[in-house]
């Protein structure tokens, strides 16, 4: 429950934290309600993560459902982040809502697996890279550029980040990627040579699927990043795992483990037919002359 997060991933976890608590004391919505002075919709929004809540408001509800002092600290501290404005909204439409909470997410996470038949994920991009994939997008759904490839190089810091540790950072990309020209040659030239550099990370993997393996699970799964979190004490995790499939105009948070289990079972395919990452940095470097061992 240290783990820094923001403001959204802070009220999810917050919101769990006290229905855990209330329901544990046998106490009700409405009787919760009554304690804080306000309605039980107000409960109900705060237990869903919903809305920011004032640490004096937290205490109440802590003493309330006779928690610990060390948790009630913790809670307290933990309403504070539901208050704060997270970097990215500087970014404006760059960031749309159902996007954001991905941000926050990813930021969160302690190991994060991708799989991309299309294009190079956004936290291994390079600006002219992003600056295409921006620019390939229909009208209708293309954002400011100059913001969204902003926004997708201010994420690319969590991957050489100090405090807390940066993620563990899996990836199966197909061999199309590496074929298909995104942008001008010199730009995707120096992408395949970012790949190679940035998959020498400690924290990071690159693994290429050979057009040869023939079609996968991934051909009908498409793109998806599954997600898992740091744990908390005796909490477990601090978000369940979590599989994010994005499109145009929306994108879908999976939590359900069925649904997780087919993920990782895609996964698990995808890891066993893909080279291992020294055989895909020769593979990728091998295209613009590149070293895999020295760059």
């Amino acid at each position: 429950m240290t783990t820094a997060v923001g403001s959204t991933v802070s009220r999810r976890q917050l919101g769990r934290h006290l229905r855990q608590l209330r329901e544990q004391a046998g106490i009700s919505q409405d009787d919760a309600a009554f304690a804080l002075g306000c309605s039980r919709q107000k409960i109900w929004r705060v237990e869903c993560g919903a809305v920011p809540v004032r640490p004096r408001d937290v205490k109440v509800l802590c003493n309330l459902y006779r928690a610990g002092a060390e948790t009630t600290r913790v809670l307290a501290a933990l309403a504070t982040q539901t208050r704060e404005k997270a970097w990215w909204r500087e970014y404006g439409d760059a960031v749309p809502n159902w996007f954001s909470l991905y941000v926050e997410l990813e930021m969160t996470a302690s190991r994060l697996r991708h799989y991309n038949g299309e294009l190079v994920p956004g936290l291994l991009r390079t600006p002219d890279y992003a600056g295409a994939v921006v620019d390939n997008r229909p009208a209708s759904a293309r954002p400011e550029r100059d913001q969204a490839v902003g926004l997708q190089l201010g994420r690319q810091a969590l991957l050489t980040r100090q405090v807390p540790d940066p993620p563990c950072f899996e990836v199966v990309l197909s061999e199309a990627v590496l074929q298909r020209r995104i942008g001008d040659p010199d730009g995707m030239a120096a992408q395949l040579t970012h790949l190679v550099t940035v998959s020498r990370l400690p924290n990071v993997s690159v693994r290429i699927l050979p057009l040869a393996v023939g079609p996968t699970g991934a051909s009908e799964a498409g793109p998806f990043t599954i997600l898992d979190f740091p744990v908390s004490g005796d909490r477990g995790p601090i978000e369940p795992t979590t599989v994010y499939s994005e499109s145009l105009t929306g994108a879908r948070y999976l939590t359900r483990s069925s649904e997780v289990a087919a993920y990782e079972e895609v996964w698990s395919r995808l890891v066993e037919l893909a080279l291992p990452p020294d055989e895909s940095r020769d593979m990728i470097g091998g295209l613009v002359g590149v070293s895999a061992e020295t760059g």
